[in-house]
């Protein structure tokens, strides 16, 4: 009976509306996009409009509990573990949004960025496609799930003879296979790996999306720098600048450094695209930033 009553339990099924208030956005009202949590008080909301409401106030939209005085942005962050379960919970909803980005860039004239691209491949592989770009029905998923169900309890109630047998079997067929040559020699095996590797490593995120910036010296006290326009990955991150800054003026610690955009100090822990998003948003690029040597405040 103990048994019967926790296998109830497992399959019980929940209503998605009974979840709703903890995957949506109290600002919008729809389901978490980008999910950006405060670190203050750990409440969830969409990244825009968090970003939009933070504007123009310094508290959370929820508990009103002071983020920061001055910078609250740089006290949010993207929560990639609430965005994954929203995304598992709601049918549709990821392969819906990454249309949207999508169509926007599209509209625009503009390429479509990487990490959008490997989204929407993700959301169609996750949805089953078929070969015709139709998706499977959910009587055919339904289906699916039943018969990989029940192939994983068939598996589970075999006996261990059973498995020894079939471990000895596979064993013999890769000594067979290894002899006529059709599996790779460990040696080759371990070579390939070694060069995906270097190859990956190599490649220093040029596959991702990628920022344009000027970084221009405001201060008397410090050099321009020689090539002042570069280009690099959104995800590297503000102290990432002030280290490549501070090399290329041979100073004794990137700590000496400010970075600029707007007139405001950016975060060491910020994004470029974040800065770009948040600070730049709808101005043409390249991303103009300033540098100068660190200011105490009092």
């Amino acid at each position: 009976m103990a048994a019967l009553g926790n296998s109830e339990m497992l399959t019980r099924k929940i209503k998605l509306w009974d979840i709703n208030a903890h995957i949506t956005c109290r600002l919008c009202e729809g389901y978490l996009i980008d999910a950006t949590t405060v670190t203050e008080c750990l409440h969830t909301f969409c990244r825009s409009c968090l970003v939009k409401y933070l504007e123009e106030n310094n508290t959370c939209p929820a508990c009103r509990i002071v983020i920061h005085q001055s910078h609250p942005l740089q006290y949010i962050g993207h929560d990639r573990t609430m965005q994954d379960i929203v995304y598992k919970l709601v049918p549709g909803l990821q392969d819906a949004e990454m249309k949207k980005q999508r169509d926007f860039y599209q509209k625009l004239g503009m390429e479509v960025p990487g990490d959008v691209k490997a989204e929407l491949c993700g959301a169609r592989a996750h949805l089953g496609f078929h070969h015709n770009g139709d998706v499977k029905s959910e009587e055919t998923a339904h289906k699916e799930a039943v018969e990989a169900k029940r192939e994983e309890d068939e598996d589970y109630h075999r006996s261990d003879e059973q498995k020894r047998n079939e471990k000895k079997q596979s064993q013999w067929c890769f000594r067979c296979a290894s002899v006529t040559g059709d599996v790779k020699s460990e040696e080759t095996a371990h070579k390939e790996a070694v060069e995906a590797k270097r190859e990956e490593d190599e490649d220093y995120h040029r596959s991702d999306e990628q920022v344009s910036i000027c970084l221009e010296c405001n201060s008397s006290k410090l050099r321009g720098l020689k090539r002042k326009w570069i280009r690099c990955s959104a995800q590297a991150t503000v102290l990432h600048l002030k280290k490549f800054i501070a090399k290329k003026l041979n100073l004794t610690s990137f700590n000496e450094l400010d970075i600029l955009c707007n007139e405001e100090i950016l975060g060491k822990d910020h994004t470029l695209k974040f800065v770009v998003v948040t600070r730049w948003r709808f101005k043409k690029s390249p991303l103009l930033l300033y540098y100068r040597p660190k200011m105490d405040l009092l």
